[in-house]
């Protein structure tokens, strides 16, 4: 029998949950790879998620957000000041280098927001179906009746 690892996808994908949990069922939880920065992603409701990094130690000016053709891309650049160059350290455990996060978003998921609070960067997104893509609701005649045309005109019979 193989086993096949999903936590790489649960990392880097927004909105193909349902497909992967169907993909998991049965296998064990693997604890997550440590990588900087450290982030989580949650879905906050039926059709929205969050995704939250921390990114102690940088402001709104040394982050960036952007997305392009369904890749959520996260960067981050401190920019030099004077005084990071004179402190004298005695031990430096907060990391202040440079990354660069990236999600894949499945169809017709998109950002709605951003914000960075307490050290903490949250992205949200939503996911929107379309109209058309959305299920609907087809009545059925009992009657004996000719079928109606459900959308548009009824087919015209071939001469």
């Amino acid at each position: 029998m193989r086993t096949f690892d999903l936590a790489p996808l649960y990392r880097s994908t927004v909105g193909f949950d349902r497909l992967f949990s169907l993909l998991d069922q049965g296998a064990g939880p693997d604890g997550p790879v440590a990588s900087y920065p450290p982030y989580n992603i949650e879905k906050t409701g039926d059709t929205s998620y969050r995704i939250s990094v921390a990114v102690a130690g940088f402001t709104e000016d040394d982050l960036s957000i952007e997305v392009k053709e369904q890749t959520l891309t996260i960067r981050g650049e401190k920019v030099a000041t004077r005084e990071a160059g004179t402190a004298e350290y005695l031990h430096q455990g907060i990391a202040a280098r440079a990354f660069e996060r990236r999600f894949q978003l499945a169809d017709y998921v998109f950002v709605k927001g951003a914000a960075l609070q307490h050290g903490l960067l949250h992205v949200d997104l939503v996911r929107e179906i379309p109209e058309a893509m959305k299920p609907r609701q087809i009545a059925i005649n009992a009657s004996g009746d000719a079928p109606r045309a459900i959308e548009g005109r009824a087919a015209k019979k071939a001469a």
